[in-house]
């Protein structure tokens, strides 16, 4: 059977979920930041539940979430994925002001447009005064900040 919303080439897109989140962790351990994953932090306005975000530390204090997003095969504008990365801008603006917040994408092109590029045009509006969001060229093994 053929899932049309499966990541052409791979297992599972869980399983490229991780492998992203992987790349991630030694991008930042090579830069010297040690970050764990699966790490939590509470959010939240008023009530707070915690909330387990890709990678972070303490110390020094950083929250990162990860997506290996692609732009769709037919071209269209990806809302499902835009939801997503919405989503993630608000967990970011309940999470404790103290943490360094990053948006950590894979770099994906099309027309020369990279699907950060987008969001950040599309959504830019909602990006918090404290987030930064960085793409990941998985084939060079860099990264680099975007906003």
């Amino acid at each position: 059977m053929i899932n049309n919303f499966q990541r052409a080439g791979s297992i599972s897109n869980t399983h490229v979920g991780r492998e992203f989140e992987e790349a991630a962790r030694l991008f930042f351990a090579k830069t010297g930041i040690s970050l764990g994953r699966g790490f939590s932090a509470p959010v939240g306005f008023k009530v707070k539940k915690v909330h387990k975000f890709d990678l972070g530390s303490e110390n020094p204090p950083i929250l990162v979430e990860c997506k290996s997003y692609t732009w769709t095969s037919g071209g269209n504008s990806p809302s499902a994925k835009i939801r997503g990365l919405n989503e993630v801008m608000l967990l970011f603006s309940v999470a404790p002001n103290q943490y360094r917040k990053i948006l950590f994408v894979l770099k994906h092109l099309r027309k020369n447009v990279t699907l950060a590029n987008h969001f950040i045009k599309t959504q830019g509006h909602l990006i918090g005064p404290n987030v930064e969001i960085w793409e990941f060229d998985p084939e060079k093994m860099e990264g680099a900040r975007v906003f």
